[in-house]
């Protein structure tokens, strides 16, 4: 196995890892109070409200079934070998997307902190529902390298459920700084850098 391959493997490997466990991970919050769930810091109008928490947890469920449906596309076997697999999770992944990002933007502005959070997942939510359409939109046209590459995008942004998640207990508990002040930053550093390296990775061809 060459060095590239090697680390191809490797990080296909820690990707589908953080993949489950985050995708996973909302499953912790069936039947927790409020006060213990990641609801703990929202006001009684919000807690009370039906359509509020509708939005989030069709969000975080359908966005942890995303992730799960997601990093299996990455792997060429199961593109070459098993199609019609590919096919069906990938119809899973885009519904899961569409519905997941429009709660996502509901919510968006009711975001803990104010309006530097709130615009930075409500842009993350914008742009997710745009790679995903144009990952969808270009497969219906056959536009396969297109597909690939919009796809690649499309998942760096649904992964910063798993980079929000790494970032909060270091920036809280490593450095020591505040939730609010925290979270503020964390609101764009989560998806930002993410968008980033899936472009490096696209001109690179490293997928």
């Amino acid at each position: 196995m060459d060095l590239k391959k090697g680390r191809l493997n490797t990080g296909y490997f820690f990707l589908g890892l953080f993949a489950i466990f985050i995708g996973l991970y909302p499953l912790r919050f069936i039947g927790l109070p409020y006060e213990e769930s990641l609801l703990g810091s929202k006001s009684e109008t919000l807690l009370n409200s039906p359509v509020y928490l509708t939005a989030f947890y069709m969000h975080i469920f359908l966005g942890g079934l995303a992730l799960l449906a997601g990093f299996s596309q990455f792997y060429k076997k199961l593109r070459r070998k098993r199609p019609a697999v590919h096919r069906a999770l990938g119809k899973i992944y885009v519904v899961a997307v569409f519905l997941s990002g429009f709660a996502g933007l509901g919510i968006a502005f009711f975001a803990t902190g104010g309006i530097i959070p709130a615009l930075g997942f409500a842009g993350l939510a914008l742009l997710w529902l745009y790679t995903t359409s144009n990952a969808y939109m270009s497969i219906k046209k056959l536009h396969i390298d297109a597909h690939q590459r919009w796809m690649i995008r499309s998942y760096a942004l649904c992964f910063a459920a798993v980079t929000l998640r790494i970032y909060l207990p270091l920036f809280t508990g490593l450095l020591n700084i505040d939730f609010i002040p925290a979270y503020k930053i964390i609101a764009w550093l989560c998806w930002v850098p993410n968008i980033l390296v899936a472009e490096f990775f696209i001109v690179r061809k490293l997928i």
